[in-house]
């Protein structure tokens, strides 16, 4: 118990004695010290949120400003719009640096913080960043525009619409395709409106012994006489190939991109209706069936004829 009495006192006049050299002053300098420190991170931080603020404001207004200067001079508004995005990134994220370094956070360290999360964000998203690339090649290098109509391995149709991601087409019976871009960018494709003129080539076969001239003259008849064929432009009647049971006739103009299946639909028509007029056969598959009975088969029915009597 004695021991026990003597550590304690001990203790007691350790802890009475730190507390006798403990310098309350000193303490207090380094707290006073640690102000103007801590006021100083706040202002640079409200600095740095009313740079973001402004910034961001400044941004918005200049790409508006942007996307008009490209609207006046015809610049697509797609792409009007695509660069004025890139332009906002890229302006935002100068801006991100200017603030960051304001609260003194190390532009290497920001930078090696968007590396490492582009590169993990670019993994995730390979197949649509495929496809922003396709677009962004689709609206700089433009094989077609909104309102063209082309041919792909996907689909045909007139384009609707061209995304950064996806284009979409409306089918000639008003049904929606949706294709990815970079589909279109990397593979053929035929734009069929591409042109103000298009050539018209109809073939049509007749047989052997109709008149040859004859059917060569209505064709060439029928295409001048066409409103929507181009009479500016040469027309060729000519017999395209002989073959087992018909000779092809061909017959080639032109006509204006818009008037093309019309006049495909009405020539085709009346060609046929012209030849019927004339005499003029056109040759089509037909199968002759014959049925012919033998004598087996004759006997065989007088038997069961004479077996009913």
């Amino acid at each position: 118990m004695k021991i026990f009495l003597a550590n304690t006192s001990n203790d007691i006049e350790e802890i009475v004695k730190n507390i006798n050299e403990f310098d309350i002053e000193s303490v207090k300098k380094q707290v006073e010290g640690l102000f103007p420190a801590f006021l100083n991170f706040l202002i640079n931080l409200v600095v740095a949120v009313l740079i973001l603020l402004i910034g961001w404001k400044v941004i918005s207004v200049f790409r508006k400003w942007c996307i008009r200067s490209m609207d006046r001079l015809k610049v697509d508004h797609t792409v009007s719009v695509f660069l004025g995005s890139c332009i906002s990134v890229v302006l935002f994220g100068l801006l991100i640096f200017a603030a960051a370094d304001r609260v003194g956070i190390s532009s290497a360290s920001l930078l090696a913080l968007l590396g490492s999360a582009g590169i993990a964000i670019s993994l995730a998203l390979q197949d649509s960043l495929s496809n922003f690339a396709g677009g962004v090649m689709i609206l700089m290098v433009k094989p077609f525009v909104a309102g063209d109509y082309i041919i792909c391995q996907s689909g045909e149709g007139t384009v609707k619409n061209i995304g950064l991601i996806y284009t979409t087409l409306i089918t000639v019976d008003n049904k929606q395709v949706v294709i990815p871009n970079g589909i279109l960018s990397g593979s053929p494709l035929t734009n069929v409106t591409a042109q103000d003129k298009r050539r018209l080539i109809i073939s049509i076969g007749i047989g052997y012994d109709s008149d040859l001239k004859k059917a060569k003259e209505i064709m060439e008849r029928l295409f001048r006489e066409k409103n929507e064929v181009l009479k500016d432009e040469a027309i060729d009647v000519y017999v395209d190939d002989l073959g087992e049971s018909s000779i092809l006739l061909t017959a080639r103009g032109w006509t204006r991109t818009e008037d093309y299946w019309k006049a495909k639909w009405a020539l085709t028509e009346e060609i046929k209706l012209a030849f019927d007029k004339a005499k003029i056969e056109i040759p089509y598959n037909k199968l002759d069936i014959n049925i012919v009975s033998s004598a087996s088969d004759k006997d065989s029915d007088t038997i069961k004829k004479t077996e009913r009597d």
